[in-house]
């Protein structure tokens, strides 16, 4: 049987390892994972996805389904499997009478922003430009304006999704209600392939400060101070802010403290927000400017790919001094090979813990902050002693927190359901069951069906 037999069904962008584009096409961003899917399917439309999803349960091959490629583990793809890609599918429309903007899967994060940013429009979208705004909002979505706008989920108002059936399912408060419950924090590659989202809007903006806070070669005792300063600065803070830190150990810049963010408002009002961070040597940019310019400014900051581990565990409670010093102490020594090391801290709190945490898949909104560790390398023969340096770090903070964020993904975890659904989880295995009964969007992370749902 030639190719051309073995692909007959399948329409879009049909990529083998037998494509010169193969190599190519199967990376992922985080170059650490390194996987080989039998076919990658770049979907045009939804009746190209509907023809991948037939062609492999007929064929019997699993399925991952792809949009920016950002998973930090590379769930959006595998070994010996088909990947729907649907970055191809880019098509975003505004309807100002309503005040929605309606969105394909395939949308990046940096088109989305460039598109409502020519118009005017902020967005609760994330922070790396070529991360899909399907996965990331699927996943509950933090930005730089979550705790003034709400989790990038909370803004979703009817989302459509492609079944294991082929059939188009609408999504919203009135259609497939526990549907759109559960991908509004837990959609990322379950229950099925999401071909559109609508999203209200926020009101315009003209001006946002854009904050950098620094601290160059800081030593032990600042970074103690940073992070104890840090946990009682987010009691009551202004909804209007949202920032992250990190701690990190660079073979480039050394030791120091990196921290940026978003206020809406002025610099002014920034900076008296921020006083209780003028420690010894902080270094702090308030720069006011339209919110697209400031986007375009984070964005810059990304590289093309990377290499690394990285994690993220939800933290809700007040830390003592020696507990905040073992944190601190995790990075003072990097990993063999690694060159950048970090304990990165991110917002929580405002709008966000203002929706109870049943009324999403999103289960961890009580939280305080985000807190994770990671290790970046390039050399490949450094993955493993970088991916233990983290693990075993990863414990202590584990010890420390309640629950991972799902964008943050962890396959270190035994408990993966719990650790990222909490107690929402005993109801997305319902939906689960409900949506994907003969679990076809299934991946190593994926919600599952209980022993006695299986068919």
């Amino acid at each position: 049987m030639d190719m051309k037999e073995i692909l007959d069904g399948l329409t879009g962008k049909a990529i083998t390892p037998c494509n010169k584009e193969y190599e190519q096409a199967r990376l992922e961003w985080n170059r650490a994972n390194q996987k080989y899917p039998i076919i990658i399917v770049y979907c045009y439309s939804v009746e190209d996805i509907k023809n991948a999803v037939c062609w492999a349960r007929s064929h019997g091959i699993g399925i991952r389904i792809r949009s920016g490629g950002h998973h930090y583990q590379g769930y959006s793809n595998g070994n010996g499997i088909l990947v729907i890609d649907v970055s191809y599918m880019k098509r975003i429309k505004l309807d100002e009478s309503k005040n929605t903007v309606f969105v394909q899967s395939g949308v990046e994060n940096r088109e989305l922003y460039n598109y409502l940013g020519e118009r005017g429009y902020p967005f609760p979208g994330g922070t790396c430009p070529t991360v899909g705004v399907a996965g990331f909002a699927m996943g509950g979505g933090w930005g730089y304006s979550s705790r003034f706008m709400g989790l990038g989920c909370d803004s979703l108002t009817s989302i459509d999704m492609l079944d294991y059936q082929g059939t188009l399912l609408k999504a919203d408060d009135n259609h497939n209600s526990g549907l759109f419950w559960a991908l509004k924090g837990a959609g990322g590659g379950n229950f099925g392939v999401v071909t559109s989202m609508t999203f209200q809007l926020p009101l315009k903006v003209t001006r946002v400060t854009l904050v950098d806070l620094e601290y160059l070669n800081a030593d032990p005792k600042i970074m103690t101070s940073f992070l104890d300063t840090w946990q009682d600065w987010l009691i009551n803070l202004d909804p209007r802010i949202t920032i992250n830190g990190s701690l990190y150990n660079s073979a480039v810049d050394g030791k120091g403290i990196y921290g940026r963010g978003l206020f809406y408002g002025s610099a002014e009002e920034a900076a008296e927000i921020l006083k209780p961070f003028a420690l010894g040597g902080a270094v702090l940019s308030l720069q006011e400017m339209t919110f697209f310019q400031a986007i375009q400014k984070i964005q810059a900051g990304y590289p093309d790919s990377e290499k690394f581990q990285s994690t993220g565990r939800f933290v809700k409670r007040r830390y003592r001094m020696e507990e905040i010093e073992s944190i601190v102490e995790l990075i003072q020594e990097r990993a063999e090979g690694s060159i950048f090391a970090a304990v990165s801290v991110y917002a929580l709190g405002g709008n966000i813990s203002k929706i109870d945490r049943t009324s999403t898949a999103f289960y961890y909104r009580d939280a305080a902050y985000i807190m994770g560790i990671q290790s970046v390398w390039e050399e490949d023969r450094y993955a493993s002693v970088n991916r233990s340096w983290v693990n075993e770090r990863f414990q202590y903070l584990k010890q420390l927190t309640v629950g991972s964020y799902i964008n943050f993904p962890y396959n270190c975890l035994p408990d993966y359901e719990e650790e990222y659904f909490g107690e929402n989880i005993y109801r997305l295995q319902q939906i689960n069951k409900e949506y994907d009964p003969m679990n076809v969007f299934c991946f190593p992370q994926a919600i599952r069906l209980t022993s006695s749902d299986r068919l």
